[in-house]
């Protein structure tokens, strides 16, 4: 299935129902009274949070959604049904916006969790419910009220709590593939990969995390170049982030270089990601005919305030270690973000 994660849809909700003017004519009750039904409520349009899905992709088959008028009311007192609801379901870590406005409707990040995106109108009351000791025979009913009509953006927000980072063709999808079950396209071009993929790394039987590697970062991913600014987003709910550099010299490129225009990349486009823990990992060792060129790059990150590790993802040498090591940092941020809450009183 293609990965889609945006979608714009115009969404419907249902009509009340009219209320009914009737009056109640029986053998034997020559003057039954008033007997018009309510009208029943319209259904509202409610978005759904689902983990058996992973893409917007029907949404593009599928741009109106509409939900059921509510059933006009009827004669001996029977009021009219509900419209039925509309239920859109999306996966989860959808975030739902108003088109017009931008305004932030809903974050979907739990299986299950929901928001009503379009109120359902109102049944009208019938006349039956307009009796009263000086009016005993009304003869006027309310209309329904129409429901409400929206255009709303579904953005994914994939939930992982490792993002990978870093130019094409420094080793994220090889990497991905040694620790994970999650097998990428691997090949020796720019965006080999053209969607984020994650991968769920088993640290013990109790002990996990997911890992999305984000592809197409360039410089000025920023302001849409290459595929970056379409899925930087998707690392913005990652705990820590794995910049991969390529230590190997087989893009030609400058490692440090790279790992500032990475990271300003980051910061141009929301200065929250460049705030994350950060890994640094020299990837290719095994291509690196002297290791000692590496020494001035420690030395440099390490002005900077980072660590560098060493790894060759296709060889697998220190990709055990590193492993670890991520754990290590996640468990860290996880500790930090619950003190933060508590210290905050949530």
């Amino acid at each position: 299935m293609k990965f889609v994660d945006e979608a714009d849809v115009e969404v419907h909700a249902g009509k009340g129902g009219a209320g009914c003017v009737a009056f109640l004519r029986e053998k034997y009750r020559p003057k039954g009274g008033p007997s018009g039904g309510n009208g029943g409520d319209g259904g509202s349009v409610i978005v759904r949070a689902d983990t058996a899905l992973s893409t917007l992709q029907d949404f593009k088959f599928q741009p109106i959604q509409r939900a059921k008028n509510g059933e006009p009311g009827r004669g001996k007192d029977q009021h009219g049904k509900n419209g039925e609801d509309k239920i859109i379901l999306v996966p989860v870590g959808t975030q739902v916006r108003d088109r017009d406005s931008g305004e932030l409707l809903a974050d979907l990040t739990a299986d299950g969790a929901e928001t009503i995106v379009a109120q359902g109108g109102r049944g009208g009351r019938g006349n039956m419910m307009f009796k009263s000791s000086t009016n005993q025979a009304p003869r006027y009913a309310q209309p329904g009220t129409p429901g409400e009509d929206r255009r709303i953006r579904f953005e994914l927000r994939l939930l992982a709590d490792v993002g990978l980072v870093g130019f094409p063709n420094v080793g994220k999808s090889t990497f991905i593939s040694r620790i994970s079950a999650a097998r990428p396209r691997v090949a020796d071009f720019p965006f080999t990969t053209l969607v984020p993929n994650l991968g769920v790394v088993r640290i013990s039987d109790v002990e996990s995390f997911v890992v999305a590697d984000i592809p197409g970062l360039i410089e000025g991913a920023h302001e849409g170049q290459g595929l970056g600014d379409r899925f930087l987003r998707h690392i913005s709910r990652t705990a820590i982030l794995v910049h991969l550099l390529d230590a190997g010299g087989v893009s030609g490129r400058d490692p440090l270089e790279d790992f500032e225009v990475i990271n300003g990349e980051l910061e141009r486009f929301d200065r929250r990601l460049a705030g994350k823990p950060q890994i640094v990992v020299a990837n290719k060792t095994d291509l690196l005919a002297d290791p000692s060129v590496l020494d001035s790059l420690e030395t440099a990150l390490a002005e900077r305030g980072f660590e560098l590790h060493r790894m060759s993802s296709a060889t697998g040498d220190g990709v055990k270690d590193m492993v670890h090591t991520i754990a290590a940092a996640l468990r860290e941020a996880r500790a930090h973000d619950d003190h933060d809450r508590t210290a905050n009183g949530l």
